[in-house]
């Protein structure tokens, strides 16, 4: 201790003087606490480097670099560091099957209706099922039907209203509006 060396002080009185226990001062720092030190050093090193890995990846490197460390140990760490991985990345829509590279775009009114499904519950626990028609051009709700079950029977009938509310027409090119 400083203190000691420096002043020549008893090791009560320098213990005294800083607020330390005597006991801190007889104990060497534990091995398993240096070895819990390059761990977490690793881990964060391993996190920083390879950004998407999370925790699992982490520890499967970690045993591949011959540490002995158990999945649990390493979530604790992770969890301790404060580290997680980024978010997942919305994908953009799909590609049509065809190969090519442009997306399919609504160009006029009622030229292109998406069809959309979403479920609840009440609050005794029943189902409810919603039926969603959206026009993909002026983002207009079309329809929406609720109900305990959404047969295909009811998604065509909802369609077919729709088409006898808004008959086919031709694009604006032809210069044709519904």
């Amino acid at each position: 201790m400083v203190l000691q060396d420096r002043f020549r002080a008893s090791q009560r009185r320098a213990c005294h003087l800083v607020g330390q226990n005597r006991a801190t001062q007889r104990r060497p720092v534990p091995v398993a606490a240096i070895e819990e030190q390059k761990l977490r050093r690793r881990i964060r090193e391993l996190a920083r480097r390879h950004v998407r890995w999370g925790r699992r990846l982490v520890y499967r490197r970690l045993r591949l670099d011959s540490w002995s460390v158990n999945h649990k140990r390493v979530q604790r760490i992770w969890r301790e560091e404060g580290l997680q991985r980024p978010l997942a990345r919305r994908r953009k829509r799909s590609r049509p099957a065809d190969g090519s590279r442009e997306l399919l775009r609504a160009e006029y009114p009622h030229h292109v209706w998406a069809i959309d499904f979403q479920f609840d519950q009440t609050m005794d626990g029943r189902m409810l099922k919603f039926l969603n028609v959206v026009d993909e051009f002026s983002r207009v709700c079309l329809a929406i039907r609720v109900g305990r079950r959404c047969r295909a029977v009811e998604v065509i009938d909802t369609i077919e209203e729709l088409l006898k509310l808004y008959p086919r027409t031709h694009s604006p090119a032809h210069g044709q509006w519904p």
